[in-house]
């Protein structure tokens, strides 16, 4: 990570008239940058007196890293003139794809865990980071279905990180989402996962469906006390830097800095 260090928050357009220089700050800010790539001129201000006040991550949402389509080389142009724009050196996505037949689907859909896709995925990944002259930070995803595979989750992802040479993003939430929904235990995981490849750590909130009978990863909850736990469990493993996310039902920014002492407390106790 390129001049990251501590906690950082992602920054939602609802915030940003509430966000004043002299009050509450976050070390760092991460945004999603294809909800900025066209910004009404009444926000532009704003956002570019925001995003100047704190180091900014971009993480993305379309890039479709794992699709057996092409690379959608008008995106990337695009993409990397914003990050060159706001000279924003880290951009992270996702293990996953989201396009299919030529259209965005906006969903995480999850890949199948084979050798035939860690070779597809890392000749995109390193095709992606040579044209962005950037390193590619790539999230382990939440998933609701296993698709063909051959092997688990984490040494699909150890593979691809060490065949790619891509960073991970290390989702703690997703880890314990995917723990309870197919049943092996968040601990193990870690244990087995290739800490030293990970970037940055995403914590966030999700809610149990009754009906389905799952942990959905809802980005639109507070943080669970037993993922506030695995985080504490995760920072004795790997010292890199925090944020939260809150991608749905948006709080005010007061709520949000509430929620950042807590991750605080959180990260101080499990580095004593």
């Amino acid at each position: 990570m390129n001049n990251i260090n501590g906690l950082g928050l992602g920054l939602r357009r609802d915030f940003l008239q509430e966000i004043d220089a002299d009050g509450f700050l976050p070390d760092w800010w991460e945004i999603a940058p294809e909800n900025w790539f066209d910004i009404p001129f009444h926000h532009r201000e704003k956002f570019e007196e925001v995003i100047s006040l704190r180091p900014v991550v971009a993480h993305g949402l379309s890039l479709s890293i794992g699709s057996h389509e092409p690379i959608d080389k008008k995106f990337l142009k695009q993409m990397k003139s914003f990050l060159d724009r706001y000279k924003i050196e880290d951009y992270s996505d996702h293990i996953s794809f989201t396009s299919l037949l030529g259209s965005q689907t906006y969903d995480l859909l999850p890949l199948s865990m084979t050798k035939k896709s860690i070779e597809h995925t890392s000749d995109k990944i390193k095709r992606v980071m040579d044209y962005m002259q950037r390193e590619l930070i790539l999230e382990n995803a939440t998933y609701y279905y296993v698709p063909d595979s051959d092997m688990r989750e984490v040494e699909f992802i150890n593979e691809l990180m060490e065949k790619s040479g891509a960073k991970l993003l290390l989702d703690v939430n997703n880890i314990y989402v995917n723990a309870q929904n197919h049943g092996f235990d968040a601990h193990e995981f870690l244990n087995e996962l290739d800490v030293s490849k990970a970037a940055y750590i995403h914590v966030a909130g999700h809610y149990e469906d009754e009906e389905l009978g799952m942990i959905i990863d809802s980005h639109g909850m507070p943080v669970k006390q037993e993922v506030w736990d695995f985080l504490g469990d995760t920072l004795k493993k790997v010292d890199i830097p925090v944020m939260i996310e809150r991608d749905n039902n948006i709080p005010q920014y007061s709520v949000m800095e509430k929620e950042y002492k807590i991750l605080k407390k959180v990260v101080k106790n499990a580095r004593i």
